[in-house]
């Protein structure tokens, strides 16, 4: 059975087990659409994101979002979460300031 890295974190809180609950798969390169919705659904979170290297030039990364049932087109949580996931691995690079919004 393979192995899957994945950071889950609560969005929009600082404190430990409030918020909303979110998968993040930094590298998910070479997962099947099938496979990430079993992934999906084994989390059973609201949201799971699958975060693949993007086909566009001016684009750094692609996400895909799945909930236990279906990929979604878009959904603003996984969304602000996933950026600040990959803003403190160093995936996403922050403007000097540090102020990305």
């Amino acid at each position: 059975m393979p192995n899957y890295n994945f950071i889950q974190l609560d969005v929009f809180t600082d404190r430990a087990f409030c918020g909303n609950p979110l998968a993040v798969f930094p590298e998910a390169e070479g997962l099947s659409d099938e496979r990430m919705q079993q992934i999906a659904r084994e989390m059973n979170l609201s949201e799971t994101v699958f975060v693949l290297p993007s086909e566009k030039e001016d684009v750094l990364r692609r996400l895909r979002i799945f909930t236990p049932s279906s990929e979604l087109p878009f959904a603003g949580h996984p969304v602000v979460g996933t950026w600040n996931c990959l803003a403190r691995e160093g995936v996403v690079p922050l403007p000097e300031n540090g102020n990305g919004w």
